[in-house]
């Protein structure tokens, strides 16, 4: 939980004045008792009269009133500090999850990146306010009401002395036991969340196949282990209550009845023991309130710890140290040399590729489902970093580029096309801000998407929703290509992003792409080998091992794989 302090430097003076503010109001708390014995013994028993109690009551209104003053301070000062200590935490969080690849991100999964980034830091944020305002506040007052009790008589104090250690002793129970169940409640949370999410993504799929009854089962299932969870938790503090309670209501027996003696004996006066009972019940109040800081401290902690180990995740993948490279000598755009890349589990999905591919060529990446073709363009933006081997872009290994010179030189279209919120323009100069109204609309020519974007109202302006769904899969896709293009990159790669596109328009977008492309080299991944017949080279891929290089009819010639593919998409080569 140290290294989440340093959110908090901004905001000293509230962790300093707002304990203040609390405990200046504890103190008033406090004195109310030993304002109320002096009325009782002075005013209702002694010769005081009416005067003396109205005098000493309106005192009391005054502390009311001061301790009011005082806990609004610390309630804004507590607020303010809690936001911004979230606010600061949240951003930073989200710049580390920006920064991280997507080994690790995989690894952690997006719907627990999501529940850290909102429930964990909203659990630390309000354990963070409660501190402020009750960290300093109820041990105050369980020890303060015991000095004040000692100062009246030393004896009676004894009652709070004993009862001290065994709530002790139940507060360290909760806490030992809850710990570590608050963490796996929170495991369940983003088991919920998963579900939730490939559902809410998968609406379309899940209505197709009427599988919305199936769906809600699964969500039951998930969402009932985390109730269950709950309830052990809420059964650790649930028994102890009533022990606590008792406890407090016995201390307060006893306090009546030797305070009752003492009383008789002339040694307290009934104003003390009125005070005592008052401070025992103060007792009592801040008690509870402490039970309930130590719950929302064990939640905390275990959310800390959730929080804690995303920001120590560190990225597989930097850029620390490395300088602006020099692209403009001549050399190969793309040179792949015995690149090897291994999965978790030891096999390698591309084994041992070697390809060289110069600027301005045209390069279609074609294989079977799993084969390693989306892996082989994800290795030159350095999105995976390859196990054995390296990976040249323009000359210049990739780990020696910052990634974003490396990542303005490559322009990525993936399978799933993915639009933002917002207007068609924001979407389109995504990769290029500079982007002026002639530039993308030649772009939206090119893609094949000029005509539907003009048919909107607002054309480049015209708004996008959420994730894009006011358009159709193959808009998308063309509006993607689009912005990929208006980035002026220097290698494009289109990741089978014409698979929602008929063989007209995706024929007809492939040429203009061919056409304005000059010097820059294309990469095209696609399940179609009638879509990269014209590409200079074709990298065929069979389970991550290149099994031919070449042009169209070579490999009809002499790559097996190849000729099974396009046969089996052109009945027997009949059909083009």
């Amino acid at each position: 939980m140290r290294k989440l302090t340093k959110y908090l430097k901004n905001y000293k003076l509230n962790l300093i004045l707002g304990p203040i503010a609390k405990l200046t109001e504890a103190v008033f708390e406090l004195i109310v008792p030993l304002v109320m014995a002096d009325i009782i013994d002075n005013g209702i028993d002694g010769d005081g009269g009416v005067e003396y109690i109205l005098t000493h009551g309106a005192i009391m209104v005054a502390l009311g009133v001061l301790g009011l003053g005082c806990a609004l301070t610390c309630q804004y000062l507590a607020a303010k500090c809690s936001q911004g200590f979230g606010t600061e935490l949240r951003n930073d969080l989200f710049r580390h999850i920006n920064s991280l690849s997507f080994k690790e991100l995989d690894a952690f999964g997006t719907p627990s990146v999501i529940n850290r980034l909102s429930a964990d830091v909203n659990q630390l944020q309000y354990m963070v306010a409660m501190l402020i305002r009750l960290v300093i506040r109820a041990p105050f007052l369980v020890i303060g009401a015991a000095v004040m009790a000692m100062t009246i008589n030393l004896k009676l104090s004894l009652v709070f002395i004993a009862a001290t250690p065994i709530i002790a002793l139940v507060l360290y129970f909760i806490m030992s036991r809850s710990i570590p169940l608050y963490r796996k409640v929170q495991q369940k949370l983003d088991k919920v969340a998963q579900v939730t999410r490939e559902n809410l993504s998968g609406v379309r799929v899940v209505r197709a196949f009427a599988e919305q009854e199936n769906e809600k089962s699964r969500f039951d299932a998930s969402a009932d282990e985390l109730p269950r969870s709950e309830v052990i938790v809420g059964h650790i503090p649930a028994p102890l209550k009533p022990p606590s309670c008792a406890i407090t209501d016995a201390a307060i027996i006893a306090i009546l009845w030797f305070g009752g003696k003492l009383v008789n004996t002339g040694e307290m006066s009934q104003g003390d023991v009125f005070a005592f009972v008052n401070y025992m019940t103060q007792i009592s109040l801040a008690l509870v309130v402490l039970a309930q800081l130590v719950v929302t401290i064990t939640k905390s902690i275990a959310s800390g710890g959730r929080v804690i180990e995303l920001l120590d995740a560190q990225s597989s993948i930097t850029d620390d140290g490395n300088e602006i490279i020099n692209v403009s000598r001549p050399s190969p755009a793309v040179q792949f040399d015995a690149v090897c890349l291994g999965d978790n589990e030891g096999k390698y999905t591309i084994d041992h590729l070697n390809l060289t591919v110069p600027r301005g060529a045209s390069v279609g990446v074609i294989g079977g489902t799993g084969s390693g073709k989306s892996t082989l363009v994800n290795l030159m933006a350095r999105f995976y970093d390859v196990s054995q081997g390296s990976v040249k872009v323009m000359g210049t290994d990739v780990k020696r580029y910052p990634l974003s010179q490396l990542r303005k030189l490559i322009a990525y279209v993936p399978q799933n096309t993915m639009l933002f919120a917002g207007t068609v323009r924001s979407n389109l100069t995504m990769g290029n801000k500079n982007a002026d109204d002639q530039t993308l609309w030649r772009c939206l020519e090119i893609a094949q998407a000029a005509d539907f974007i003009r048919a909107k109202d607002g054309g480049l302006d015209a708004p996008v929703v959420q994730g894009g769904k006011n358009f159709s899969g193959g808009q998308r896709q063309r509006l993607a290509v689009a912005r990929a293009l208006a980035a002026d990159p220097s290698i494009l790669v289109l990741d089978d992003s014409s698979s929602a596109l008929d063989f007209a328009t995706d024929h007809a977008m492939r040429r203009a792409i061919a056409r304005s492309k000059g010097e820059r080299t294309i990469f095209i991944v696609s399940q179609r080998a009638t879509s990269l017949k014209d590409c200079d080279v074709i990298v065929v891929l069979d389970n991550g091992v290149v099994c031919g290089i070449g042009s169209h009819d070579e490999l009809l010639e002499s790559c097996d794989v190849y000729r099974e593919i396009y046969n089996s998409q052109t009945d027997g080569g009949t059909r083009a």
